[in-house]
């Protein structure tokens, strides 16, 4: 039997950088696997990250923005909004 995917985020700062990625992701017409694919990085390890269950590396951080054609700067300005925004 496979692990149980975890689903609660790390914490709110988590779960809003998730869903800034997410965001960036939809809005630029990608599945998760064509982005984990131009990144590259598991699938299962970005699905993670945009349920915010993952702690992404300084290095993957960098290498999500630059596929979604982001500033690395820009895609965490996001996440902050987002989360001033659900508070």
């Amino acid at each position: 039997m496979p692990p149980r995917r975890q689903s609660t985020p790390r914490s709110a700062e988590h779960a809003a950088l998730g869903e800034a990625i997410r965001l960036a992701r939809v809005e630029r017409g990608l599945s998760q696997e064509a982005l984990a694919d131009a990144v590259p990085m598991h699938v299962t390890y970005l699905g993670g990250l945009e349920r915010g269950v993952r702690n992404p590396s300084y290095d993957s951080l960098v290498r999500l923005a630059r596929a979604l054609k982001l500033a690395p700067g820009a895609l965490v300005a996001r996440a902050d909004e987002l989360l001033k925004t659900q508070s």
